[in-house]
């Protein structure tokens, strides 16, 4: 009976041991799902798609660090001296809207979409790098308060950010440049690359 006895406390430790050998106690690291099969370079790969849009000048020209709009392939300071003017629309005299309706006028080479608009100064991207225009973009002191899902689905919903691919024909007639990734599988990027964390690569 002593023997059984020995045998069953030995077993329990055993057990005990194995048990405590998967569980830490303290202010352990748990990993989730979702950061277990995390892939780097599938990260990186999703962000470099998010950011080769968001570096084009469909994007940057919108996104100026002087307030000055910018227009055209070359990205050159917006004919007749348009600023930023107070709500981000230009002045009452030279309101963006005076131009700029809620679609393309190809007849006049103006472009247009819904809620056409400088991005707010907190927003200035030009002259920025990728790190940190993504950065900007997922602070919400600088990107007006959103949430990353708020801002996940700007960047994937919103008519003037998916007017990138259809920019358009310019004054003379030529169609405008569209960004180098197509629009469904940049979509797909951004949502994978929130999903995922948002993690923004280390700068090299």
């Amino acid at each position: 009976m002593k023997r059984q006895t020995i045998l069953l406390f030995t077993s329990a430790l055993l057990i005990v041991g194995v048990l405590a050998s998967n569980f830490t106690i303290g202010n352990a690291a748990y990993t989730t799902i979702s950061n277990a099969t995390f892939d780097a370079k599938v990260n990186e790969g999703n962000f470099n798609k998010m950011m080769d849009v968001l570096t084009h000048k469909r994007c940057v020209n919108c996104h100026p660090s002087d307030n000055i709009p910018k227009q055209g392939e070359d990205s050159h300071p917006h004919y007749f001296g348009m600023a930023r003017g107070e709500d981000n629309h230009g002045y009452k005299a030279t309101s963006c809207n005076t131009c700029h309706q809620s679609e393309n006028n190809n007849y006049s080479g103006v472009p247009g979409a819904p809620e056409w608009s400088l991005a707010p100064a907190s927003m200035m991207w030009e002259g920025l790098t990728r790190i940190e225009i993504a950065q900007s973009m997922m602070d919400p002191e600088r990107n007006g308060a959103r949430t990353p899902d708020e801002t996940m689905h700007h960047l994937t919903e919103h008519e003037l950010v998916l007017w990138a691919w259809e920019p358009g024909l310019n004054a003379e007639g030529v169609p405008r440049e569209k960004p180098p990734v197509p629009k469904d599988e940049y979509i797909k990027a951004v949502k994978q690359w929130f999903a995922d964390g948002a993690i923004i690569p280390e700068s090299k």
